[in-house]
């Protein structure tokens, strides 16, 4: 197998950049991928010194840079070395200036300026943190999404990822001994989201839980009949009070957060919720 050099250079944080890179090369099976990481490049000097990098390992450089004096040296510093550079976002930029009848304003990071849209970013954060497990069921009216669902379901990490791209989410474990507060069945804002999985797959990933905390997987915390139990209660309660569910058998965290916005996005539309505004991608 050929090994390649991958060397992604942006003028701002490179998040933008790894995510194209980590889509594409999603594509390719067992690559062998060496990436090297250069955020901040906004100066020749500093170019400079990444192109002795690049020269040391040579392969395919892929860069987000809007200024134009460092792109053209950049592109032809790697002509000599023989290297080929693609602009990641030109093509789409160039549409959107055509469509738009504007010109780009060229300036670097400006998805991450501290506009209204960043601290509704941040306040999505804290809320989400602040309402995990249950805690603060008091304020549930006040988020977006409320995720309920039986133990190791990935409320948790999907609240994250969600509260990132905006939103404010509360989760609430379904428990058969626990029943959840009754504030819960009277929201009338937030999307309720059943989340739920095969019971197989749950106990699977309940004895993994376990043997990471030095616990016997041997409790009735991965009986098989106690969790086909609990299963089946979560989803005769998810039915019995219409909310939609979504099955994260064989989902990432990032396919199921994207179900959820999705149903959001149909709640909302049929004027289920107050306007709360665009959310921040």
């Amino acid at each position: 197998m050929t090994r390649l050099h991958l060397h992604l250079l942006s003028d701002s944080t490179g998040e933008t950049l790894e995510m194209i890179a980590k889509a594409a090369l999603a594509q390719f099976d067992d690559a062998d991928v060496i990436r090297h990481f250069w955020p901040m490049v906004r100066s020749q000097q500093h170019l400079d010194r990444i192109m002795a990098e690049i020269a040391a390992n040579p392969g395919l450089v892929l860069f987000t840079l809007v200024n134009a004096e460092i792109r053209r040296r950049l592109e032809e510093r790697c002509r000599a070395l023989g290297l080929p550079t693609v602009p990641a976002l030109d093509a789409v930029t160039a549409v959107l200036e055509d469509m738009l009848g504007q010109q780009a304003k060229a300036r670097p990071g400006r998805q991450h300026m501290l506009n209204d849209a960043y601290f509704a970013r941040v306040d999505a954060i804290q809320f989400t943190i602040a309402h995990d497990d249950g805690i603060a069921w008091e304020d549930w009216e006040d988020a977006d999404i409320v995720l309920a669902g039986v133990s190791r379901t990935s409320k948790t990490p999907t609240s994250i990822y969600l509260a990132n791209r905006g939103y404010k989410v509360a989760n609430i474990p379904i428990v058969v001994e626990s029943p959840p507060p009754p504030e819960l069945f009277s929201l009338r804002r937030p999307l309720v989201v059943g989340l739920t999985t095969a019971p197989d797959r749950l106990i699977q990933v309940r004895r993994n839980r376990l043997l990471s905390l030095s616990q016997a997987p041997t409790t009735d915390y991965v009986d098989e009949d106690r969790v086909s139990r609990e299963v089946q209660f979560a989803r005769r309660l998810f039915a019995d009070n219409g909310w939609p569910v979504i099955d994260v058998t064989r989902r990432s965290i990032e396919e199921t957060a994207a179900a959820v916005i999705r149903l959001h996005q149909e709640h909302r539309s049929r004027g289920e919720s107050t306007d709360i505004g665009a959310k921040p991608i």
